[in-house]
């Protein structure tokens, strides 16, 4: 008996969420620019790494979300995916916010 494989209609959340913190993450990256701080290239590179996990997760919550493009096993693993790389980068957020908080407070 074949499992049948349900979606968990997250994507449009995910999509939505994860391009508008990518948005944060493009504007802490040009405060960091403008502050010229020693600490700066670790939280840059963090931050670029954060803004790439939530764009490969936003393009990934977008195929999902094609279900005429892909067959829905390959859309509920893409969903999957994006959804584990999001949670990844919100705690990447979080750790860029208490590194933050300890380095320039």
């Amino acid at each position: 008996m074949k499992k049948k494989t349900t979606r968990n209609k997250t994507s449009a959340h995910i999509l939505n969420t994860s391009a508008n913190l990518l948005g944060f993450c493009l504007f802490v990256i040009t405060a960091i620019h403008v502050s010229d701080r020693k600490e700066s290239t670790l939280l840059d590179e963090f931050t670029s790494v954060i803004a790439l996990l939530l764009t490969i997760s936003s393009l990934l919550s977008f195929f999902s979300m094609q279900r005429t493009l892909l067959q829905n096993n390959t859309s509920v693993k893409f969903e999957i995916v994006a959804d584990v790389l999001f949670i990844m980068a919100l705690l990447g957020i979080f750790l860029l916010i208490l590194f933050i908080l300890l380095t320039f407070v």
